[in-house]
């Protein structure tokens, strides 16, 4: 019988995973010479070796039902473009993604334990696939849409930032419009009744604030205010913003020459919010050289 403490030993001396320092102990016989071992011969601790690394590379993946009722992006990031574009990796960013559409999954817990066809959950087939490649492999995050009364049309723009609409009335070719100027131009909220009160009143006050210091007379500082506040509307609300094709009607007056409506929209730029390493290569060099 292997004791929690046994197997927290190996877990600190190994940095492998619970499970992994349980099973090789079982096989040693409670030998933790022999366990360690076993880890190193599977490539568990390479593996746990990579976990520390930053994976910002990778593929933002779409799926949509066939019925248009349903859409899924999923981001899976390993370290290299190289590893990104490689036939594995692309395989299993797929099988992620159709199994988000297929399996509904409420968060990202839920997708990690889905089975894929390879009879192994999510989370077991990305270390097994972080072995193959040799990089650190994590399905970083997945949103899914469920169309209210329209239906969800997906873009992607190679395989680095994908977006699902959601239109109801128009057209395929339309819903590509909306696609392609969320994906251009990073719109934050729908319309204005999704931009929160503190937002609004947190760009009021930095408007204020800048006029002030600009020596602006304070009974013009409330009309300048409501100026760039609709500005920033157009910034961050999709149906205010000027469409990228024709500037001089916004995307509301676009959707109304079709009779069509969007109503929502999901967007997924790859390695957004992932903090970087900055490197110096030419320091690394002169370093080795020296």
């Amino acid at each position: 019988m292997i004791s929690a403490q046994e197997v927290s030993k190996l877990r600190a001396r190994t940095g492998a995973g619970m499970m992994e320092c349980k099973k090789a102990l079982e096989e040693a016989g409670g030998d933790a010479e022999r366990a360690a071992q076993i880890l190193r011969e599977r490539g568990v601790l390479k593996a746990a070796a990579r976990a520390e690394r930053i994976a910002a590379e990778g593929i933002v993946a779409a799926a949509v039902s066939p019925d248009r009722r349903s859409g899924v992006l999923v981001e899976v990031n390993c370290e290299t473009d190289f590893v990104g574009q490689s036939e594995a990796f692309v395989s299993f960013t797929d099988a992620v993604a159709a199994a988000a559409l297929a399996e509904a999954p409420a968060v990202l817990a839920d997708l990690l334990s889905v089975k894929l066809a390879s009879g192994q959950s999510v989370a077991e087939a990305a270390p097994a696939l972080s072995l193959t490649v040799g990089e650190k492999i994590t399905v970083r995050r997945f949103h899914r849409l469920t169309a209210s009364r329209g239906k969800i049309f997906s873009y992607r723009h190679g395989s680095r930032l994908g977006v699902l609409v959601e239109l109801a009335g128009g057209t395929p070719e339309l819903a590509l419009d909306v696609a392609l100027q969320v994906a251009a131009s990073r719109p934050k909220c729908l319309d204005r009744s999704q931009v929160t009160a503190a937002d609004l009143q947190s760009e009021r006050e930095l408007y204020a604030k800048q006029l002030r210091e600009q020596g602006k007379p304070e009974a013009m500082i409330e009309n300048i205010v409501r100026g760039k506040l609709e500005k920033f509307y157009g910034e961050v609300c999709l149906l205010d913003q000027p469409f990228i094709k024709e500037e001089k009607i916004t995307i509301k007056q676009r959707l109304a020459q079709h009779q069509a409506e969007a109503l929502q929209f999901a967007r997924f730029e790859l390695g957004e919010g992932i903090a970087k390493a900055e490197k110096d290569f030419a320091s690394e060099v002169a370093a080795q050289l020296g």
